[in-house]
Order: structure tokens, then C-alpha cells, then sequence
């Protein structure tokens, strides 16, 4: 037996548990292989780096993935402005908040707040404006009386089928001049990111704890 080869691949199964805290993987032989094989994808892949604004001065790959998400969501929030630009809706929040409840069917308030990973205070403004038009309504829970169930109008399908090609022409345009084969790549991109952030943001975790709590309880550090 090769006891060599036995300690590499003993250290890649602890380097795969290590990185697959996120559950990106299930915890199987397939999860493992697939992992080797992303791994050994991505290694070829960007052997070469890209360059970012301020990398000759030492700016970090994290810095400019954190700026360019936040520009993208800029980009895209104006789009959607532009979309609702004749409607009565407010925010682009309004409508996705329909899209979701048309989707997925009715849920809480909180369950259909944290699905658009907004604060309670924001979500209960866009769910009272939303009731105010007459889009959505609510009934008492028959599992927890406390809870009141949210689900969509007949008007409100109604508003929404009304806007939707102007909200899609708006979403065609935030992915741009990507391929096929890009758009399938950050979606995977971004999976991986949204699986690693939403339960710590489902945690409410209070904001002065926040980035101790994360660095401390969430190893993600390569």
C-alpha cells in the first residue's frame, strides 16, 4: 500500500470538510469527487489572474469583488427604477415581493421578508404598501394565531403580468453581454456566495457582533 497517497487523500477529505461547512457539496464520495473536480477547474482556470482597479497597490481580489457587487446592484437598481417608471409601484422591492408570493405561494410576513434578505422595519413597509394598494392580503395563521399569512391578489397578479415584460427587458440587461456559458458560471458563483451569507443573516446577529461573530463561527479564510 502506498501510504503516501493514503495521507494526500486523508488530507484532502479534511481540506474538503473544512471548505464544505457551507454545505455546497453533500457529504458523500459524489460530493467529494465533484469537489476534486471544481477544485481542479477553478486551479486551471484562473491560473492567469484578472486584473482589478488598484491591484498594482496592493488592493485585495476581496475589495474589488465587494465594490463591483455593490456597483452591479446599483446598475440593476436603476434599471428597475426605469421598468416601474409608469406604474404605481414604488420600489423594485414591491414588485419582487409579488414575484416571490406569485412564485412560492403565501408564507408569514417574515418568511416572505427574509426570502428579499431585507430588516423587519423595511419589510413590514413594503408589506403595508403593498396591502394598501390592494396587491396582497393577509389572514391569521391556522398553525400559530400570532403569525398572519401573506398571500397575492387577483389584482395584484393582475399589476404585475401588466409590468412583467418591462421588468424582464430590465433584468436581460443587468446580465449584459455575458455568454451563456458566463451567466451559468456566476450563477454558481453566486449560489456559493448567497448559501455562505443567508444563514448568518437569517441569525439577526446584532451589528456591533456581526463581523466578530462571522470570523469566529464561519471559517472561510482559504
Amino acid at each position: 500500500m502506498n501510504y503516501t497517497i493514503t495521507k494526500e487523500v486523508i488530507g484532502l477529505l479534511e481540506q474538503f470538510e473544512a471548505e464544505n461547512i457551507t454545505n455546497s457539496y453533500s457529504h458523500d464520495i459524489q460530493g467529494f469527487k465533484k469537489w476534486i473536480s471544481d477544485k481542479e477547474s477553478s486551479d486551471n482556470k484562473y491560473k492567469d489572474e484578472p486584473y482589478w482597479e488598484g491591484k498594482e497597490n496592493g488592493r485585495t481580489p476581496e475589495s474589488a469583488i465587494s465594490t463591483l457587487l455593490v456597483h452591479l446592484n446599483r446598475y440593476a437598481k436603476t434599471y428597475s427604477k426605469s421598468a416601474i417608471a409608469d406604474s404605481d409601484f414604488s420600489t423594485q422591492e414591491d414588485f419582487i415581493y409579488l414575484i416571490n408570493l406569485k412564485a412560492f405561494g403565501s408564507m408569514t410576513k417574515m418568511e416572505l421578508i427574509k426570502k428579499n434578505i431585507q430588516d423587519k422595519p423595511s419589510g413590514m413597509l413594503i408589506i403595508a404598501r403593498l396591502l394598501k394598494h390592494g396587491w396582497i392580503e393577509q389572514s391569521e395563521s391556522e398553525i400559530d394565531k400570532r403569525n398572519k399569512i401573506i398571500n397575492i391578489t387577483e389584482k395584484g397578479i393582475e399589476t404585475l403580468d401588466k409590468h412583467m415584460q418591462k421588468i424582464r427587458s430590465a433584468t436581460e440587461i443587468v446580465a449584459g453581454n455575458l455568454t451563456h456559458h458566463e451567466k451559468m458560471d456566476l450563477i454558481n458563483i453566486l449560489n456559493k456566495l448567497d448559501r455562505f451569507h443567508y444563514p448568518i443573516f437569517s441569525r439577526n446577529i446584532n451589528s456591533k457582533d456581526l463581523i466578530k461573530t462571522v470570523y469566529e463561527e464561519y471559517p472561510f479564510k482559504n
